[in-house]
């Protein structure tokens, strides 16, 4: 799932102004590919990983690029007492450990939020016709996950990079949704 680059809906959410430039989490980033490129669009950037191995490649990689990332290791489902995010970004991360445990999922990222934080999410999409490929969440699925805490923006088919440029990757949700006020 590393793709070597930055995820290309990441990346047309920043530039088309979706994803305010302010303080940013990124759940699950790996080698850092996300948080690095966030960081070098000015947002203040920390990431989370359970992978120590994960974790050290993304800091050689930000050195390199002259970029300073807040790493992480933690568990998502799990994260240590951050303060609240402006944008939470999520490629693969939620459709993975929902099997685990969706309620602990959304909890997280509640207290990771405050009232209106964008949350971008990118997940396997059940349509996906191929047996191969990430977790995959119905659509039924994202809604009754997410609806108490968080309004819909946008809900839309796209498909998943992949390490070779041009190929298609597997079919994906393209989530961005909004934190509700408190209630």
């Amino acid at each position: 799932w590393d793709t070597g680059r930055p995820s290309s809906e990441l990346k047309k959410a920043v530039e088309d102004g979706t994803l305010p430039r302010g303080r940013v989490l990124e759940l699950g980033c790996g080698t850092g590919n996300n948080a690095i490129y966030l960081a070098t669009q000015g947002f203040e950037v920390s990431a989370i990983d359970i992978a120590p191995t994960a974790l050290r490649l993304a800091e050689e990689k930000a050195a390199k690029a002259g970029v300073q990332v807040r790493w992480v290791l933690a568990d998502v489902l799990a994260p240590p007492k951050l303060e609240p995010f402006d944008v939470i970004f999520d490629r693969g991360c939620y459709h993975g450990v929902r099997r685990q445990n969706a309620t602990e999922y959304v909890e997280a990222l509640r207290r990771l939020s405050h009232p209106g934080t964008r949350v971008l999410i990118l997940a396997g999409n059940a349509n996906e016709r191929t047996q191969s490929g990430p977790p995959r969440v119905k659509e039924e699925e994202l809604r009754a996950d997410f609806s108490r805490w968080f309004d819909f923006e946008r809900l839309r088919e796209t498909r998943f990079d992949t390490a070779d440029g041009p190929a298609q990757g597997a079919l994906a949700w393209s989530v961005l949704l909004r934190r509700k006020a408190e209630r």
